[in-house]
């Protein structure tokens, strides 16, 4: 281990910050470890927010409303003794406001004013924040924090018709809690087929099916043009001239990248915002690391760079780089399988690789018509991607076909096909 840090700053104290937090520890570093976080929570998972917090499904109702983080089961990262074994300095409700790589000083904004951190390494976890229709009107919401949740769900105590905008997951799987709690849901998205750029439109086809089939309205090939009513949204406008009654409405439309502190610093950024890290996940300043939803990183097995919003590879990244801060010349390149899984109408989608863009699309298991099936995509001839609904085993077992460059005739073989075929 480098014998050169003494004071290691994590900026951002979500799924990617705590698991470099852990990682640091357990891998000895024992100096001063400081976890910053905007939000005023201990660490917790976002999955749920968009699944069991809205449904109320896992939540202890002895704790009520106020208590998620002690009463709902599917938030909770670690146990608070964990948390504290980790000897954390934990900053609550504080931003990271500027970085002088010079100077090696983060700069903060919290409950009571401005100050700066000194750091001999610093990792970069702020994530991102949901973008926001531009509109006053109540009754429109994002969904990206546990207070997003918590509003939400108390709105969907109140309302019985949701529009949702945009068919991404988040948007996805909001509209699959609305239908479980017996709300009336339209789901609206400009693309031909949900999740275009995650899984190609032949598999976004079975998707937009599994909706319909649970009595989603789901309108496709149109945009938002904008929101009516007076003082509350009573309408959805849409770019083919038509409009949807809505008395609440989700906005799943991606997401703005928390790096604007970092602007001016020298730490490169690309046109989205996202941080331009080398293959192990530094930054281009010293000992100054990028993990989670901002890291963009070359992976060798997808021919350039990427940038994943994905639960599982935020804890992947944070350990890696933590390790890789620590490891001083020893460092590892990070080249993880990507994996995402979504559950929508008690079923499960698991995706590992990349589904988009392909050029070949084959299920080796099952069929969409059963709604059950493990889909191999390919671009260029080579397997990108593995895609399961209700299929978590098989799903998994080809996890190894992605962890090297395969071959379509070789991924076919290996499901027992016959790549002639």
């Amino acid at each position: 281990m480098s014998d050169t840090l003494s004071e290691i700053v994590i900026a951002g104290a979500g799924m990617a910050g705590l698991h470099a937090a852990e990682a640091l520890r357990e891998r000895g570093f024992e100096g001063r470890l400081t976890l910053v976080g905007e939000e005023p929570h201990r660490p917790y998972s976002r999955p749920p927010l968009s699944k069991e917090v809205l449904t109320g499904i896992g939540m202890d109702p002895a704790n009520g409303e106020a208590g998620w983080l002690v009463g709902h089961r599917a938030l909770r990262l670690r146990e608070d003794s964990v948390l504290d074994g980790l000897d954390l300095e934990f900053r609550p409700n504080t931003r990271a406001v500027g970085l002088d790589p010079a100077a090696r000083e983060v700069r903060l904004a919290g409950p009571e004013g401005e100050d700066s951190l000194r750091y001999d390494g610093l990792v970069i976890a702020t994530g991102a924040r949901a973008r926001r229709p531009s509109t006053d009107l109540g009754g429109i919401h994002v969904l990206r924090t546990l207070d997003d949740a918590e509003a939400l769900r108390a709105a969907f105590d109140s309302t019985g018709r949701l529009v949702v905008v945009g068919a991404g997951f988040v948007g996805a799987e909001v509209a699959a809690s609305a239908r479980a709690v017996g709300m009336e849901v339209t789901l609206i998205e400009a693309a031909p087929t949900p999740l275009t750029r995650v899984v190609d439109p032949r598999i976004g086809e079975v998707l937009t099916d599994l909706h319909r089939e649970n009595g989603v309205d789901v309108r496709l090939g149109t945009g938002v043009t904008g929101f009516e009513g007076a003082g509350r949204v009573e309408r959805v406008r849409l770019a083919d001239g038509s409009a949807v009654e809505a008395s609440l409405v989700v906005a799943g439309v991606g997401v703005h990248l928390n790096t604007e502190w970092l602007r001016g610093s020298g730490v490169e950024l690309f046109d989205d915002g996202s941080v331009a890290c080398d293959a192990y996940s530094a930054a281009s300043v010293p000992n100054v690391y990028a993990v989670g939803d901002l890291a963009n990183w070359p992976h060798p097995r997808y021919g350039g760079r990427i940038r994943l919003e994905h639960w599982t590879n935020a804890s992947e990244q944070g350990e890696a780089a933590a390790r890789n801060l620590l490891a001083g010349s020893g460092r590892t390149p990070f080249t993880p399988v990507p994996y995402f899984w979504s559950d929508q109408y008690k079923k499960k989608i698991q995706l590992l690789g990349q589904g988009a863009p392909a050029d070949q699309v084959a299920f080796v298991h099952g069929s969409a018509e059963d709604r059950k099936f493990v889909a191999f995509l390919g671009r260029g001839g080579m397997l990108t991607g593995v895609l399961g609904l209700r299929s978590t085993p098989r799903t998994m077992r080809y996890r190894a076909l992605l962890e090297k460059p395969t071959t379509w005739d070789e991924a076919l073989a290996a499901a027992g096909l016959n790549p002639s075929r």
